[in-house]
């Protein structure tokens, strides 16, 4: 059977509903690429099921091109990249009009010296064919001479009323009969993923004959919640679903640890709790393996650690028992405030480099240097979201705090 998001996949431009501003950006791309000296490369990026590999299918498809089509999760080093990816830059398309070189999940490519990144950054300034890069965070500290080497296209989470629309016309050309109110449900839980709403219609569809009522869904969540993640985790058997019970929360791995660390004693008890206070502390040593060495292939056994190890750590196990797990109030408070110092030190790091001073004296002036930041000068220290959003609240309490409002802009 067809999965719905490939069976519906829009082919032309016209079909393409919220992203105006990505679909410009491409055409404009492609239509200046053999003409202009400027980036070979365009990097689309935005939460996962929004159209960024949609949007460079189109484009080959309206302009007659052969798509070479990479995942990136499965170029993890330099010798691979080049054996699979240099070849498709340097020979031309036998059929097709031209070639477009698409590069999905580049999240997946590692940013050692012996990893794909840096290759990937020679390839796109020797390649002879426009390269269509996707991504989710493109703000992460590895992108960052990647961002510099391409065009940044954001896409935005496509709004309800899209996603309805797109779920009744699915569903009138699948000669379904669906209650609009589980639709307006499937709309809402996607939270701007074309794909998982799209799952979730066929999902249904197909588990009912002709009809499926409102009550009959299980909805998909996007982030999932931390509290159904830890009952997994403590409350059923551990299987190859447990590994993955993270991947789709919208939090840190290490603040999911703080939260497993604080609730592992509300479950185990005895030599039950011993064993998952040994799983947790093999996690915390692969963290500190990945902050001491940016080893960040380590993240899979910290991972590993947390949700499988954790979970073996006892055979006895009752889903129908009730725990009510406890926030990590203190140990995260303490947590935040060594990000937000990891932040300010960063943004300290990278002015020091810029202006050649000391980092002692940028950590030492920062809060001058906080007030004197505008953007020309944050745009060209190539601050991370993170950096900005903490630059922003940083100024805002200074307004509050020495009552600077007129002097700060």
């Amino acid at each position: 059977m067809i999965p719905f998001f490939e069976k519906h996949r829009p082919k032309t431009f016209n079909q393409i509903k919220g992203q105006d501003l990505a679909v410009a950006k491409i055409k404009e791309f492609f239509r200046n690429f053999s003409i202009s000296n400027k980036k070979k490369a365009l990097l689309l990026h935005g939460p996962a099921g929004v159209g960024k590999t949609t949007l460079a299918m189109v484009l080959a498809n309206e302009n007659e091109c052969e798509i070479f089509e990479l995942n990136a999760s499965d170029l993890r080093n330099r010798a691979k990249l080049e054996e699979i990816m240099k070849p498709s830059t340097e020979q031309k398309s036998l059929f097709a009009k031209g070639k477009i070189i698409l590069v999905d999940e580049v999240d997946g490519v590692t940013a050692t010296d012996r990893g794909g990144l840096p290759e990937l950054i020679v390839l796109i300034e020797k390649t002879k064919f426009p390269i269509i890069i996707t991504a989710n965070d493109v703000w992460q500290q590895k992108f960052s001479l990647l961002r510099r080497k391409t065009e940044l296209v954001p896409l935005k989470e496509v709004s309800y009323s899209i996603v309805l629309n797109l779920l009744k016309d699915i569903v009138t050309i699948e000669s379904k009969q669906v209650d609009e109110e589980l639709l307006k449900g499937i709309a809402a839980k996607s939270r701007g993923d074309l794909r998982a709403a799209l799952n979730d219609l066929q999902s249904i569809i197909y588990t009912e004959a002709q009809h499926v009522h409102k009550d009959h869904i299980h909805l998909r969540e996007k982030a999932g919640d931390i509290f159904n993640a830890l009952r997994h985790v403590f409350k059923t058997k551990t299987s190859s679903e447990t590994t993955d019970i993270y991947h789709n929360l919208d939090m840190e791995l290490d603040k999911i640890q703080l939260w497993v660390e604080k609730n592992i004693p509300y479950e185990y008890k005895g030599e039950e709790l011993a064993k998952a206070y040994e799983s947790l502390s093999k996690a915390d040593i692969f963290k500190g393996r990945i902050y001491r060495q940016q080893h960040w292939r380590f993240l899979v056994y910290q991972n590993f650690f947390l949700s499988a190890g954790v979970s073996s750590s006892s055979r006895n196990k009752d889903p129908r028992s009730f725990t009510k797990y406890q926030k990590p109030t203190r140990i995260l408070k303490i947590w935040m405030a060594n990000r937000k110092n990891a932040q300010k030190k960063s943004i300290a790091i990278k002015y020091a480099n810029y202006c050649h001073i000391s980092k002692k004296r940028a950590l030492k002036e920062f809060f001058t240097i906080a007030l004197i930041l505008d953007e020309n000068t944050i745009r060209k220290l190539d601050l991370s979201d993170q950096e900005k959003l903490f630059l922003q609240d940083y100024k805002g309490a200074l307004k509050v705090a020495h009552g600077l409002n007129k002097f700060v802009s």
